[in-house]
């Protein structure tokens, strides 16, 4: 989605500048700067007598402008437009000035002259504050693209149990139906998402665990676009380096990542570590793959549990899937989901192994056969979580699911258009180990809820 922003500079020289610059950033709509702040409230005045929906996401105040002074001319926009993040740009960057433009309801301050990477990420966190807020006054709760887009964690109950295949077969089906997707590889020490996708890549997700302000052309620098048409953050080649990525960092990560994409799926793996915690109580939706056997169905709600200990994510707010199920399975999916308290998807993933042996053995699980019946119950299952359509057109879903491999009249329809465990924000828990640094990586401490 495109970020529409519309500048308001006096100064003729630094109007032209400014344009220069925002021109550059990607996914930016720059509007032609305005002169005076008359100019400028007339035209938010305007644009708001159609709908919110009309107006720039950001506006860009310039310190001279005028008649009506820059932190007067910001308060007024916050009052009158208050989907608007309004950023001041001023020569005076100090504490003093900073305090005033955020108690005028400025959403950020960068300095003059304006560099590149300081611009995108204001912008970008402006935008974001935007987006939240026009959820708030009407649109829907999980609004596609820009600021906002959709987060999606796939964890496995045990290791084996078929968490990244889901995670990349979910991730090609939502690519396959047109919505901008992402996948994030958070299995730090043991990430394959590039060994399934014949991908080597130098750039990994520790390389932004340092980053305070994540700009557009950080992202794009450690994101590799496949020729699937999948955007992938790939876990670092050194599994030591994921003792960088913390549980802010993971947070700033996906939150940056929200903000360009419609869709972000994330493949957890199988233990609990600051970072995936932290992504799993940040998403939308959290999906839990299990196997129907004993230990792994101890173990799915061994996962649940802990998680429900440590406030991330209740039961009744995962999804399941259950991977490996045949009609002649002892455990079915219905008792799955009375041991577990979880929600299971209504699309088991049949035991078929033979189907993925070759594509596995190549690295190259893209090209599953389409009439694969494990590709065609994971893109169902897909179709049941809501990925394959932007919200906005979930009540035409039907049409999303005749798209999937193979699926005709006969034989589609098992499960189709069941929304499952998809959870509203709620509270951040906040994860910490008494007395040490909040962000490192190790044994969680045993604690109950809070209150």
């Amino acid at each position: 989605m495109t970020t529409r922003i519309l500048p308001a500079a006096g100064d003729a020289d630094a109007a032209r500048a400014l344009s220069a610059l925002l021109g550059q950033l990607p996914d930016a709509e720059p509007a032609a700067p305005l002169p005076d702040s008359g100019a400028l409230l007339d035209t938010l005045a305007r644009l708001a007598a159609g709908s919110v929906d009309e107006l720039p996401e950001v506006v860009l105040v310039h310190e001279r402008i005028g008649p009506v002074p820059a932190l007067d001319l910001i308060r007024e926009v916050a009052l009158r437009f208050p989907a608007v993040g309004v950023v001041l740009l001023s020569s005076d960057t100090g504490p003093a000035l900073f305090s005033a433009a955020m108690d005028s309801g400025a959403r950020g301050l960068i300095g003059l002259p304006p560099s590149y990477e300081e611009l995108a990420a204001r912008v970008q966190a402006a935008a974001q504050w935007s987006a939240g807020v026009r959820r708030h006054l009407g649109r829907p709760a999980d609004a596609p693209g820009g600021p906002g887009g959709r987060v999606v964690t796939v964890a496995g109950a045990k290791g084996g149990v078929g968490a990244t295949l889901t995670a990349v077969q979910f991730a090609l089906a939502a690519a396959a139906a047109g919505r901008r997707t992402v996948l994030v590889d958070m299995d730090l020490q043991a990430g394959d998402v590039g060994s399934y996708l014949d991908v080597q890549f130098r750039r990994s997700i520790a390389d932004l665990a340092g980053i305070h302000d994540i700009s557009p052309r950080v992202l794009q620098d450690a994101v590799y676009d496949d020729r699937t048409g999948l955007a992938l953050l790939l876990a670092p080649a050194e599994g030591e380096r994921g003792e960088e990525v913390d549980d802010r960092a993971a947070r700033h990560v996906v939150t940056a990542l929200r903000g360009r994409y419609e869709l972000v799926v994330v493949d957890c793996g199988t233990q609990v570590t600051g970072a995936n915690a932290a992504v799993v109580e940040m998403a939308d939706t959290a999906v839990l793959v299990t196997t129907p056997d004993v230990v792994c169905v101890r173990a799915a709600k061994r996962m649940v549990r802990m998680w429900e200990r440590l406030q991330v994510r209740k039961a009744e707010d995962t999804a399941m899937v259950v991977n490996r199920w045949s009609k002649h399975t002892e455990i079915q999916p219905s008792l799955i989901e009375k041991i577990t308290k979880t929600r299971v998807a209504k699309t088991p993933v049949p035991a078929a192994f033979k189907e993925l042996q070759p594509v596995v053995d190549a690295g190259r699980l893209q090209d599953l056969d389409n009439r694969s019946a494990v590709k065609q119950a994971l893109w169902t299952v897909a179709g049941e979580l809501g990925l394959l359509a932007a919200p906005a057109d979930q009540a035409g879903a039907a049409g999303a699911q005749a798209a999937l491999p193979g699926r005709d009249a006969a034989g589609g329809g098992r499960g189709s258009g069941a929304a499952v465990a998809v959870r509203a924000a709620g509270p951040v828990a906040r994860l910490r180990r008494g007395g040490g640094d909040r962000g490192s990586l190790g044994p969680w401490p045993r604690r109950g809820r809070e209150g």
